[in-house]
């Protein structure tokens, strides 16, 4: 696990990455904070995301999209507004 969290404080630089102990239901606390110690993100994660590379990906993309959210950087409307663009719009007959 340590090896991830070296990756995962790469990949979110400049922010600090922990994660926390085994849960029961095989999860682990992921906790981000910034450069003063402060709170950011917290998320509860699979440990099979971090175990497998494109479910890590995946994680890190996420973080990456909840950074700027946090950050106001990126307002919720407008993920929701690019995900109904990318849907098929089917046709009725």
């Amino acid at each position: 696990m340590e090896r991830i969290c070296r990756l995962l404080n790469d990949a979110l630089t400049p922010y600090q990455t922990t994660l926390g102990n085994l849960d029961a239901d095989g999860t682990v606390q992921l906790t981000l904070h910034d450069e003063h110690g402060g709170l950011i993100l917290q998320r509860k994660v699979a440990v099979r995301q971090l175990l497998e590379q494109h479910l890590l990906i995946d994680l890190v993309d996420g973080l990456h999209r909840d950074l700027q959210i946090a950050e106001g950087r990126l307002q919720p409307c407008v993920i929701a507004a690019l995900q109904h663009q990318r849907q098929p719009q089917g046709t009725f007959a």
